[in-house]
């Protein structure tokens, strides 16, 4: 009998969960996934779970494909040398061939006093701040990314509830709490430009949605935040802005394990690897998602990028168990897309280099596009489960490559 090749995913996201599920197209592959919960989090939609008009959390039966063994566990340390990963149960889990797809989270080393601030960056987070944000009447959002446009236009706006995940109907309760959201106000703390992703003429629309939803903008020069207190936001230019509540969506961190692992990182702790996402250390080894960095030049974290990372990673896999040399890695981008409250929301066109371009989709219709997306991206997971190695048609920026060239050369300089 053929001797089963074992192969194991650290980290159940959206890039985690296409990796997996592109591995089981052999059959002599064997796929763990570590995870530390047992279900899917839509991560796109954790505002909508702060507002209470979405869970947020998808089955992993619904997402995984059937031939994938899950463990609910953290893991705690990799062994390059021994191929072992050990969990916080202290458990121990064996490879030939290992994912890194970790994600990432709050960089909690930014400004003082960031304990006072709640983080959503995470179920956990999201669902604390659920447990909370009905019961105050002022918010400040720090960070005018798109987590902070969207909680700051979920949480003014009195929006419409719209079914919750799994197409659970919402209860009345629920609805009364969404409904609520409308005499609360809301300061978006923007640490200089306003979506600083977008076109000027999609930050002019953004800003037009969030001022008619009542929330005030905070940006410019002298909006970064210097400090957080219980009861305030203390900003670079002197301001102090009194806060109820802070919501911090400012910034990216990714989870220690590589470093703690020994294994060679960027200056945030993202994996560093060759184009093929081959770890620089070991061969055994691919990185993919917001926690990769390959050739040091890591692409825009979010689902967008993770989807199309997971499964190249496990082409690279598969590849040298197929004794072939692995393909260079290519990820195009077609924009970014942002709710606005439940019945707006706007679409911002891009290059697939990932630079924004002037055309935009907004209002009823930027809204429409937005809830597709985030569906299309659960029904991306899915179809990757059942028909491994059919998701092929994401577009490529072809100009990469020169990205690379010019990268090295300048290193070799250096």
């Amino acid at each position: 009998m053929t001797k089963q090749i074992e192969a194991v995913v650290i980290g159940g996201g959206y890039a985690g969960v296409m990796a997996a599920n592109r591995l089981t197209k052999r059959a002599d592959v064997a796929v763990t996934l570590i995870n530390p919960r047992a279900f899917f989090v839509e991560r796109i939609r954790l505002h909508q779970l702060v507002g209470g008009s979405d869970d947020a959390v998808v089955d992993y039966e619904h997402v995984l494909a059937d031939g994938v063994r899950l463990v609910v566990d953290a893991a705690d340390r990799i062994d390059a040398d021994q191929r072992m990963v050990t969990l916080v149960s202290g458990a121990a889990v064996s490879y030939d061939y290992l994912v890194y797809a970790v994600g990432s989270g709050t960089d909690e080393q930014q400004v003082p006093g960031l304990e006072f601030a709640y983080p959503l960056n995470s179920l956990e987070e999201a669902e604390r701040l659920r447990s909370i944000v009905d019961n105050v009447q002022s918010v400040i959002v720090v960070g005018a990314g798109p987590a902070g446009i969207e909680t700051a236009a979920e949480l003014a706006g009195a929006g419409r509830p719209v079914p919750a995940g799994g197409g659970r109907p919402v209860t009345a309760e629920e609805r009364r709490s969404v409904e609520a959201g409308g005499g609360r106000r809301v300061t978006l703390v923007c640490g200089g430009e306003l979506g600083p992703y977008l076109h000027a003429s999609g930050r002019r629309t953004v800003a037009a949605r969030l001022e008619e939803l009542g929330v005030q903008i905070v940006d410019g020069p002298g909006t970064a935040v210097a400090a957080v207190t219980r009861d305030a936001v203390q900003l670079a230019d002197g301001r102090e802005l009194p806060s109820e509540l802070t919501i911090w969506t400012a910034g990216f961190g990714v989870p220690d394990l590589a470093v703690r692992s020994g294994l060679s990182t960027d200056a945030l702790g993202r994996l560093l690897t060759d184009e093929t996402l081959t770890s620089v250390d070991d061969e055994r080894i691919v990185a993919a998602g917001d926690s990769a960095a390959p050739s040091g030049l890591s692409f825009r974290m979010g689902c967008q990028s993770a989807v199309q990372l997971g499964p190249q990673a496990a082409e690279t896999v598969l590849n040298r168990i197929a004794g072939k040399k692995p393909a260079d890695v290519g990820v195009g981008f077609a924009g970014q897309c942002i709710s606005l409250g439940r019945d707006s929301g706007i679409f911002q066109f891009a290059h697939r280099n990932d630079v924004a371009i002037s055309l935009h989709l907004r209002g009823r219709f930027g809204a429409k596009v937005k809830e597709m997306v985030c569906k299309s991206t659960v029904w991306q997971l899915r179809t990757e489960g059942r028909h491994p190695r059919v998701m092929k048609w994401w577009t490529k920026d072809g100009k990469r490559p020169r990205l690379v060239r010019d990268a090295r050369v300048v290193s070799r300089q250096a």
